[in-house]
């Protein structure tokens, strides 16, 4: 009988630790989750133009490029077998550039993505002395380190700029905000671009048109549009930047 009646304490007790219990794992649950890392920002959504996923942050993306960039295998072959070769193609789009008055051996040039620095080379062996390329990883002296997305140069610096990695990268809008940022005024921007889904799994985006960029360039407006070969990029966009009374630019010949 003594033993019956002590169950109903000891079940009251039970109860009560339940639920006092139960609060407290609502607390601490939502404070886990909130430690969890964050989701990576999503780059701003345009039409014909698609990120591609998979990255877990900046640095994820920034380290999936290193892994190209510092290749040892490739590495060699850029600065080998590749080199004059790739100069020399280099050249022959720049000189096309001169031609039309786009380039000139005063402009102050700048390569982005640039790697071991065929195009900076290029530049200067058609008499463009006054060049320069950035990427993650420095190749002295003709490519110093630097990010595409933020680039370090001060405002209007460049009165050319060249890249044949918009593909990758992360945040597009990004990318071409900082071409903008450090053109001057009247400077010209050239894109080699591949109008197509890319097999790179090294691309962080997939371009299916011209207008994306088009649209993007908010400060510039299109000079011309071509077809090119130029390593698997297909197509030439060239854009110059408007004139701080907001001039248009006279040359326009698209082929879209």
């Amino acid at each position: 009988m003594q033993n019956m009646k002590q169950k109903p304490p000891i079940l009251k007790y039970f109860l009560l630790s339940l639920s006092l219990s139960f609060p407290l794992l609502l607390f601490f649950f939502p404070l886990k989750t909130a430690t969890d890392p964050p989701p990576q920002n999503s780059p701003s959504t345009i039409k014909d133009l698609r990120i591609r996923p998979g990255y877990t942050s900046y640095d994820s993306y920034i380290q999936h490029q290193l892994n190209k960039t510092l290749n040892p295998k490739l590495r060699k072959i850029w600065t080998t077998r590749d080199w004059d070769r790739k100069i020399q193609v280099f050249a022959s789009f720049f000189q096309y550039m001169k031609q039309r008055n786009l380039l000139s051996n005063d402009s102050k040039a700048l390569c982005i993505g640039a790697r071991v620095g065929q195009e900076v080379e290029a530049l200067r062996r058609i008499g463009v002395a006054d060049s320069v390329g950035i990427d993650l990883v420095p190749f002295p002296p003709l490519v110093i380190k630097g990010d595409f997305h933020h680039q370090p140069f001060d405002d209007e610096t460049f009165d050319f700029e060249f890249s044949n990695v918009f593909d990758h990268a992360l945040y597009p809008d990004k990318f071409v905000a900082e071409i903008e940022r450090t053109l001057k005024p009247g400077g010209i921007c050239v894109l080699h671009v591949a109008i197509s889904r890319r097999a790179d799994k090294y691309s962080a985006n997939d371009l299916f048109n011209t207008k994306p960029l088009v649209e993007m360039f908010k400060k510039s407006e299109v000079v011309h549009v071509r077809k090119v070969d130029g390593f698997g990029l297909d197509t030439e966009m060239v854009f110059r930047k408007k004139k701080m009374n907001g001039e248009k630019v006279i040359q326009r010949s698209l082929f879209f």
